[in-house]
């Protein structure tokens, strides 16, 4: 795979004349994603699909990526892609129909409260998908996790009994426990009872929430769930799929909850500020969390 990024980068030197700056900048940028290729079992060209593409796109933006950063890298892919079919090392371009997102204001998107109470009961009935779409919104926004975090659950990551969620950041590196507040904990409690067990197809699949086909739910998958419940509670509000994680910390800290508590539930250690926040004991953050959040109270 990299003897094809090593061609395009000549193409783009000899052919197009670009600068030792552009260059550095694509060999960055296909060379992560390469690795990520690797990592998820891909070893050529011709086995990435646009919905790879898709699903890597969605991992850099629950990254936290600029959105100035995520266009780069997708045109990026683009220009690689096209050259590789145009010298027909695929047969097709995955990246022919992909769109290049507007760079905007980084931001951050938020539903108001009311919103977030239309889109956690906007689930219906009592089939499995239902039971499984209110446990996951509910968790989502109970602990204001990642996207990629939640659909990596696994049964053994939940405590009902101490209304706890462990969640593994990046490539298990860091763990963080968030509390989990009454109402989140009934919903995967019912979910575990009923629905799980029905959407399950093999006794050893260990992850938390499941598919149609009884495997684990992608990001992909969550994705559209929730753009399936944002349409059904009539929300105009711009959402992505970082936008339950942005309401959680903002609906926390206008509960008063301080910001070195809420950078912690969230995972925030990546930041040249993380070295002044102090370890915060189990129990306290239980309590500032019980106080501040919403659905807790």
């Amino acid at each position: 795979m990299r003897d094809a990024i090593e061609a395009f980068l000549q193409f783009l030197e000899l052919e197009k004349g670009y600068s030792g700056n552009t260059l550095a900048a694509y060999r960055n940028d296909l060379e992560q994603f390469a690795q990520a290729m690797e990592a998820e079992g891909i070893s050529s060209w011709e086995q990435v699909n646009q919905d790879v593409i898709i699903d890597y796109i969605m991992s850099l933006r629950e990254r936290e990526y600029a959105s100035s950063t995520v266009a780069r890298k997708i045109a990026a892919l683009k220009s690689f892609f096209h050259f590789l079919a145009a010298e027909e090392i695929i047969s097709d371009d995955p990246t022919l129909n992909l769109d290049s997102p507007k760079v905007k204001k980084r931001l951050p998107v938020t539903l108001s409260y009311e919103e977030v109470e239309r889109l956690l009961e906007a689930p219906k009935g009592s089939s499995p998908k239902a039971i499984r779409d209110k446990a996951l919104l509910e968790l989502l926004y109970a602990t204001g996790m990642r996207v990629t975090e939640l659909v990596s659950l696994d049964l053994e990551d939940i405590n009902l009994a101490s209304g706890t969620v462990r969640v593994t950041q990046g490539k298990g590196s860091k763990e963080r426990i968030i509390p989990i507040h009454s109402r989140a904990v009934e919903a995967l409690r019912e979910y575990l009872a009923k629905a799980r067990r029905m959407l399950l197809k093999s006794p050893d699949e260990r992850a938390l929430f499941l598919n149609h086909r009884g495997e684990r739910l992608t990001r992909q998958g969550l994705w559209l769930i929730i753009k399936q419940y944002v349409r059904e509670a009539g929300i105009k509000t711009e959402v992505t799929p970082h936008t339950l994680r942005h309401s959680f910390a903002t609906h926390l800290l206008n509960g008063k909850a301080d910001l070195r508590h809420v950078q912690e539930l969230l995972g925030h250690a990546n930041i040249s500020t993380t070295q002044i926040y102090t370890h915060i004991s189990s129990e306290r953050l239980r309590e500032i969390y019980d106080e501040s959040h919403p659905r807790a109270k």
